[in-house]
């Protein structure tokens, strides 16, 4: 390795958290996606055009953070060989899921984050029957649920 390889590298590597550790779970992508929901319900209830401006910004930086942890239980979480024959639909199901995300970031369409949602939600049971939160968190006291 001579010295300007040293100095800047040429791999670039990424991860939701810049090292693979394993925590995963849909409900960070369910959060913005509510968000998400809710912006598009103020938005169209509001009449005043700085707070509606304002509103797109913050709805498409929520969407956009949707679809990141949706991107990271596709590429990080999901493997064809341990999930593909148990969950056939997940693959399909997560590329449904960002192209939802990709679909509501550019609308204000209350249907289409219903859907975002309801696609979220079908990746979430799918995680769940493939050892969710057991698998990919780590666990709390019993006293303290994972999930209301």
């Amino acid at each position: 390795m001579n010295l300007m390889e040293w100095i800047r590298p040429t791999l670039t590597v990424e991860a939701h958290c810049d090292l693979p550790c394993g925590i995963y779970d849909p409900e960070q992508a369910r959060i913005e996606a509510e968000s998400v929901y809710n912006i598009i319900k103020k938005y169209n209830d509001s009449k005043d055009e700085v707070y509606r401006q304002r509103a797109i910004i913050i709805k498409e930086e929520r969407a956009e953070l949707a679809k990141h942890h949706l991107d990271v239980l596709w590429s990080d979480w999901y493997k064809p060989e341990k999930h593909d024959a148990k969950f056939p639909q997940l693959k399909d199901t997560l590329k449904q899921a960002v192209s939802q995300g990709s679909k509501v970031k550019a609308s204000v369409d209350l249907n289409e984050a219903q859907k975002f949602l309801d696609l979220i939600d079908q990746v979430d049971q799918i995680w769940e029957k493939a050892g969710g939160p057991q698998e990919t968190r780590v666990a709390r006291p019993a006293a303290s649920p994972t999930r209301a």
